[in-house]
């Protein structure tokens, strides 16, 4: 990459998180309702045009989605090598994304409360989401040379995985974010590596 496709790519980045922040902390102070789209683009000093060269819509810059965008879970996946066992390349792939998660700080958590509250959000996360998934399925059944509409362990992986994740997410909230998030979800993977058994006897108090 030369020196001034580099700077390009680092402008259009820093557009892109200048115009999701503003829209964010603009919902968290207004409420989605209330926020438009010259609001978002005059808090990140561009135009309304050169918002929809980054979203498509409000709602899916407060969400943090850009249109087409190649979500970093699937990239991650791509990454991984072909022959590695798929719970363990899901498991790296969750991992970094825990990472990132962690490294978004307060940004993360108003946008994580601002999509429970809010249908509008929830319902473009969720689709978009949606997305991401099939197309992590996809992958997972090229690898395992499955139909990924005929066979399913290939969205049975991917959906069981990202179930993981969105669990120990809600259990690390419901501790204030304390400790590791990537500790939760090492615990969650290996539960799935066990076949989901019960790390206590029935009727024993958990842990």
């Amino acid at each position: 990459m030369s020196a001034s496709e580099g700077l390009r790519k680092r402008k259009k980045a820093e557009t892109h998180q200048a115009l999701a922040s503003a829209a964010l902390h603009l919902a968290d102070e207004l409420g989605p309702d209330r926020v438009t789209v010259e609001a978002i683009a005059e808090a990140a000093g561009v135009s309304p045009r050169t918002f929809f060269n980054y979203f498509s819509s409000k709602e899916d810059a407060i969400v943090g989605i850009a249109p087409a965008q190649s979500s970093a879970l699937l990239a991650d996946l791509l990454a991984r090598p072909e022959d590695e066992p798929p719970l363990e390349s899901l498991r790296a792939v969750v991992l970094a994304a825990a990472e990132r998660l962690e490294a978004t700080g307060a940004d993360w958590v108003i946008r994580h409360r601002l999509v429970r509250k809010h249908h509008s959000l929830a319902v473009t996360r969720a689709a978009w989401f949606a997305e991401v998934e099939r197309r992590m399925a996809e992958e997972i059944a090229r690898r395992t040379g499955l139909d990924p509409g005929l066979d399913v362990y290939p969205a049975l992986m991917v959906n069981a995985t990202l179930g993981a994740m969105r669990v120990a997410i809600d259990v690390w909230q419901e501790r204030g974010r304390t400790g590791a998030l990537g500790d939760l979800i090492d615990g969650a993977f290996d539960v799935l590596a066990h076949g989901l058994r019960l790390p206590h006897p029935v009727g024993t108090p958990g842990r």
